[in-house]
């Protein structure tokens, strides 16, 4: 996988993922194209029976592993986000710098929206605190428990 051309062969193979609905390579937020386009994708499936159907414990055995289930929330989330970005005209990002990390960042129109997503009872999101220092942030939303639930 160190030749050049494999770079381009995954990244068209993804390409064809996308165009079937099956998986999607969410760009890392940045505020120049350059670094958005340059940057390693994060996956994001558009349908999360793909990732269920490979698992083999039942619901409440994922449901019980926090851990787990944190990682189907926020793909659950993301294959929603992804799939309504179509339709309702936002782009759809990550953001990470360091450890610091917002799962998803929605820019429309100017505006971004930035997500982070917690399956535990975690009230901290640094990222977001980074983020919003960074970007001129519309609006900054907490998925879960803590906040928005």
């Amino acid at each position: 996988m160190q030749d050049a051309g494999n770079t381009t062969t995954l990244s068209h193979y993804l390409v064809l993922l996308d165009t079937v609905g099956l998986l999607g390579g969410i760009e890392k937020y940045a505020a120049d194209v350059v670094r958005k386009r340059s940057s390693s994708p994060k996956f994001q499936v558009h349908n999360n029976a793909l990732i269920s159907a490979q698992r083999s414990e039942l619901f409440m055995e994922v449901r019980s592993q926090l851990s787990v289930w944190g990682h189907v929330v926020e793909s659950s989330i993301g294959a929603h986000l992804l799939n309504c970005s179509f339709s309702e005209g936002y782009k759809v990002y990550y953001w990470r710098y360091g450890n610091q990390e917002v799962d998803f960042v929605l820019e429309r129109r100017g505006k971004i929206i930035c997500l982070e997503v917690k399956s535990n009872n975690e009230q901290a999101a640094p990222g977001i605190s980074a983020f919003e220092k960074q970007f001129g942030v519309h609006k900054s939303l907490l998925i879960g428990s803590r906040g928005l639930p």
